[in-house]
């Protein structure tokens, strides 16, 4: 007979998590020898299916936890307080404790024990306190400089005419960093706040990837660089919204340039039917790929982050602000898509787009 069956037959159990089970917050009971006599689903889920009748040192709470539950089962009144649970993944709970008299001769040493889940919300106020740090600090520089370079020319640089032009042309560059900054800003806010709205429409992608270099055609001609498409013989219509599609790849293929080989091509892959693991619907796929140093494989799985760069110099050195492969992830994950990254150093770099599949529109007959 387990734990909980044999404390009831003894008629002693003043609890039963089963009226709980649909909370998702774990809910479970701890007696005077730190033994769960009792735990809803969401518990049991998270201290593991034999958690009822474990000892709560051997499941997976914190040192702090046990020392929080003995205190109350001593008679403590404990304020709500936050514990970190550091495996299998890190964790915060808010966790909330109170005593239950017990029966018989178990007297008042039962606590239940509610936690509720607050890893988002934390990770969610460290990332509006990162992008605030960061924003002040993308701000900052610029505006010192063009301080600085105004100061200079109201007093020394006064009469020096070419002094006057060199300082102009940086404090343009500046001010149009500051501008790019903004826009950047403005729209990854945008994109974040209608995440939630599928968008609709269709998009010719070989029509759209042509567009997009032309756009670029001026930056690849600097660079002695091209843009090679490999279309298919077929249209490839992807579900989407057309602007913000020519946002993603006017940012992969610019990338692309800026980081690739001077004199080499960049080519843009485009494929149809492709079925992803857990997909719904057949995906179509544009690849962009650069030859160039490549991206070190620690450093992949930050690249989408806000304002996260793998070389600081040479990306604010070309304007960067930081922000483009956010709003890529954002847009992309907006579309219902998937964003892949793989790299060989020294080689190249590839960076793949998967968006839902639409039908071609059939021209009237």
């Amino acid at each position: 007979m387990n734990t909980r069956k044999s404390i009831l037959a003894d008629g002693i159990l003043p609890f039963d998590a089963r009226i709980f089970d649909g909370l998702p917050d774990p809910v479970f009971a701890v007696d005077l020898d730190l033994q769960v006599v009792d735990a809803n689903q969401a518990a049991k889920n998270f201290l593991g299916d034999n958690a009822v009748g474990a000892i709560l040192n051997d499941t997976l709470v914190s040192k702090s936890v046990l020392e929080t539950v003995k205190m109350v089962l001593d008679g403590t009144p404990i304020p709500r307080s936050e514990v970190e649970f550091p495996s299998p993944i890190s964790r915060t709970f808010e966790m909330n404790l109170w005593r239950l008299p017990g029966l018989k001769s178990k007297g008042p040493a039962w606590v239940i024990v509610v936690l509720h889940d607050m890893t988002a919300m934390r990770r969610a106020e460290q990332m509006r306190a990162d992008f605030v740090s960061n924003v002040s600090h993308e701000m900052r520089s610029p505006l010192s400089s063009l301080l600085g370079f105004i100061e200079t020319l109201r007093g020394p640089a006064r009469d020096d005419s070419e002094a006057r032009e060199r300082f102009l042309r940086i404090m343009e560059d500046e001010a149009k960093r500051m501008t790019r900054l903004i826009n950047d800003l403005l729209t990854l806010s945008k994109v974040e706040s209608d995440e939630h709205i599928l968008p609709e429409g269709k998009v010719n992608l070989g029509d759209l990837l042509t567009q997009v270099a032309n756009i670029l055609s001026v930056r690849t001609e600097a660079r002695n660089m091209k843009i090679m498409i490999e279309k298919l013989p077929e249209p490839t219509v992807a579900k989407g919204n057309a602007d913000e599609l020519v946002q993603v790849f006017q940012n992969l293929i610019g990338n692309a340039i800026s980081y690739g080989r001077e004199g080499s091509i960049v080519r843009v892959e485009v494929a149809k039917n492709i079925v992803l693991p857990g997909a719904k619907e057949p995906r179509v796929s544009v690849a962009i790929i650069n030859q160039g140093d490549g991206i070190p494989a620690e450093e992949i799985p930050r690249l989408t982050e806000r304002f996260y760069r793998v070389d600081k110099g040479r990306s604010r050195s070309m304007g960067g602000t930081g922000l483009g492969l956010a709003i890529v992830k954002h847009i992309v994950a907006h579309h219902r898509g998937y964003l892949e990254i793989k790299s060989t150093l020294g080689k190249d770099t590839r960076f793949t787009v998967y968006l839902p599949a639409a039908e071609a529109t059939r021209p009237a007959s």
